[in-house]
């Protein structure tokens, strides 16, 4: 059985204030990029600062655009790939 492997980093940064969080998902498969997604998490201004809720939230976020990317290639693929062999 062939084995693979795909790396997904997730860069997160933080504004000064602490009011916002951005988390950015990078999958790369075979030394090559292949989707990136962007998550954001925003503090409410009546709420004490607790940064790792919104490094876990920008990251959830992140990585639900990705699962989301990830799912339409594999619709696409399979709809381009379906139907008569003559088709293809």
């Amino acid at each position: 059985m062939q084995s693979k492997e795909w790396t997904v980093h997730i860069y997160i940064s933080e504004d000064d204030a602490d009011k916002r969080t951005l988390a950015r998902a990078v999958l790369s498969a075979q030394d090559s990029e292949w989707h990136e997604s962007v998550g954001i998490a925003r503090r409410n201004p009546d709420d004490r600062a607790v940064p790792e809720i919104g490094d876990e939230l920008a990251a959830g976020r992140a990585l639900m655009d990705l699962a989301d990317k990830l799912l339409g290639d594999a619709a696409e693929d399979v709809a381009r790939l379906s139907g008569p062999l003559e088709a293809r």
